[in-house]
């Protein structure tokens, strides 16, 4: 008959909140039978915080005199972002990286010309590096997000038009 200690369960504890921040989960819950009558249930998990939202200061009252015309990009709300017909929406939730390493230039600012296909900005879900393409060619018009920024899946990333 094999024998465990406590010594064996703290130390596979630790393993599993290894994993568990290695991978990004949030909850890990194993059921370790080591005999009839020996038996280990363990519930590892942590507390996730809210996603950063996107806001936008309230749009001041438009003046008496006919104002110019303000881009499609510049008058949406954060709610119909991802429904702009230039919007390029994030694929996935995962962590975004404007850049391909630290210290490098970013991949597009605004006022960057991009062809179809060109890298937009890395978005990392389970420690893959994700390369987002612009959909089509056009002029980078707005960048939504941060660098190192978390995103949820269909957030807007970039407006390209």
């Amino acid at each position: 008959m094999t024998t465990h200690t406590h010594d064996d369960d703290v130390a596979f504890i630790r393993a599993l909140a290894e994993l568990l921040r290695e991978t990004d989960l949030t909850e890990i819950q194993v059921d370790r039978a080591y005999g009839e009558a020996d038996t280990l249930s363990v519930v590892v998990s942590r507390a996730t915080q809210a996603q950063p939202q996107l806001v936008q200061a309230p749009a001041p009252a438009p003046a008496p005199s006919p104002a110019p015309a303000r881009d499609a990009a510049e008058a949406a709300t954060p709610d119909d972002l991802a429904s702009h017909p230039g919007a390029v929406t994030s694929p996935m939730v995962g962590t975004v990286y404007m850049q391909p390493e630290p210290g490098a230039p970013p991949f597009v600012s605004v006022g960057t010309g991009v062809s179809e296909g060109d890298t937009l900005l890395i978005v990392e879900a389970m420690k893959t590096m994700n390369h987002i393409p612009a959909p089509r060619a056009g002029t980078v018009k707005r960048i939504l997000v941060e660098d190192g920024s978390a995103v949820e899946y269909g957030a807007p990333l970039v407006i390209i038009e």
